[in-house]
């Protein structure tokens, strides 16, 4: 098998491409594939679909693509690792691996800090800088789904760093250089500027319900097969 790249893909590619079944969730607006070869898939997730979900009666990113994987080859063991996770009300940008040498490689990739990753936010508050480094500490607690900002020897905590630019009033672009839980969104606030949308780290509000203003907006790392620099990105239609 070669591979398939979906130039400016609409929802109607992944349907002629996978068969009827993933019609259904393309016309929910889920989620389209980018690209796929052997090795990889790059697939697009629209907000508020869960990238993987302890739940079996909720549909997820990671379920959805093993189906259309075992739909594409019936006779075949069906294999999929993602290898960066978004949050539900999250869109973006998400990279997979489709067998273990090539899930292997791209981690490896992403503790090393080969694959580079950024994202758009769009803040509520002042940005007080055009460009910034924001450096903390963070702590998870399991039970409530929660990171906070602790002291640096707070025993289990680890390093979070993120560099930001300033895009508009309201508007940042954001490298991120660690990957923690729910980074973006515990350091944006500890930083006075909750992301729009934000019930867990910000503030409520009914006009972004089921919708984080945040997106994995770009994608760069090398193809753990070829060696090859890929990069995708999503445009922003405002």
């Amino acid at each position: 098998m070669g591979y398939t790249i979906i130039q400016n893909s609409s929802f109607y590619d992944i349907a002629a491409l996978f068969s009827a079944y993933s019609y259904f969730y393309v016309q929910e607006n889920a989620m389209r594939i980018l690209y796929k070869d052997k090795d990889i898939m790059v697939v697009h997730k629209e907000a508020g679909l869960a990238v993987q979900s302890r739940s079996a009666t909720q549909k997820d990113l990671e379920s959805i693509l093993l189906t259309l994987q075992k739909q594409e080859n019936p006779s075949s063991k069906a294999e999929l690792h993602i290898i960066n996770r978004l949050d539900q009300p999250v869109e973006g940008l998400v990279l997979c691996a489709l067998n273990r040498n090539a899930a292997a490689d791209l981690t490896r990739q992403q503790k090393s800090g080969i694959i580079e990753k950024n994202y758009r936010a769009t803040v509520q508050g002042q940005i007080p800088k055009k460009e910034d480094t924001l450096t903390d500490y963070l702590i998870r607690d399991g039970r409530s789904n929660r990171s906070r900002i602790v002291p640096e020897k707070t025993p289990g905590a680890k390093r979070a760093v993120l560099s930001y630019k300033k895009l508009s009033d309201h508007e940042l672009f954001i490298v991120l250089k660690t990957g923690r839980h729910h980074q973006i969104r515990v350091q944006l606030a500890g930083a006075g500027m909750p992301i729009l949308g934000d019930r867990k780290y910000g503030q409520s509000d009914p006009e972004y319900r089921g919708r984080l203003m945040l997106t994995a907006c770009r994608i760069a790392f090398k193809h753990p097969g070829t060696g090859k620099r890929m990069e995708f990105t999503i445009e922003d239609d405002s």
